[in-house]
């Protein structure tokens, strides 16, 4: 399994992968209208691929915070740093056929790597019905913030669980 810089010309594969596991596991939640400028938002500080026998088989982005990220909020609190220093790991996936070999633990890795080369501490948060997610982070030493509720539009709100690197 290779980990590397994610590269324009990688999108089209990820956006293939991100359906499959959007069929296959309901991530992301709601399907994007614009797959591609999902998997680059904004915020995007960096991301990765995983790549398989030439293929690529999961994806991992690194985001500043934004409006309505409850993680940096709690890290901030729980800390007294500001918000500012804290990256959130997102966009996050594999593909079914990869996994079992490890793939999401490298790309959080990663991850965790372009974060604190940044200075930043990485935080993220995942729908609280996403239990294989939430036994990763665990397992990888995570720290759960909390459970929140966050607004996903009028009349809809959400509980996700806000976990924090390892210091």
């Amino acid at each position: 399994m290779d980990i590397r810089r994610r590269e324009p010309d990688d999108l089209g594969a990820c956006e293939r992968v991100l359906a499959e596991v959007h069929h296959g596991d309901g991530y992301p939640v709601d399907w994007p209208e614009r797959p591609r400028d999902w998997l680059s938002p904004p915020a995007l500080l960096g991301s990765w691929v995983a790549e398989r026998d030439g293929r690529v088989a999961g994806h991992v982005a690194l985001c500043r915070s934004g409006p309505g990220d409850s993680a940096p909020e709690l890290w901030s609190r729980r800390t007294g740093t500001p918000a500012e220093c804290v990256a959130v790991v997102s966009r996050l996936f594999v593909a079914p056929g990869a996994r079992g070999h490890g793939t999401g633990a490298l790309l959080m890795a990663r991850a965790v790597r372009g974060a604190r080369e940044l200075g930043l501490h990485p935080v993220l948060d995942v729908v609280s019905s996403d239990e294989a997610a939430a036994a990763l982070y665990e397992r990888l030493g995570w720290s759960l913030l909390a459970t929140v509720e966050q607004s996903w539009g009028p009349g809809r709100v959400v509980r996700v669980h806000c976990y924090a690197a390892p210091v």
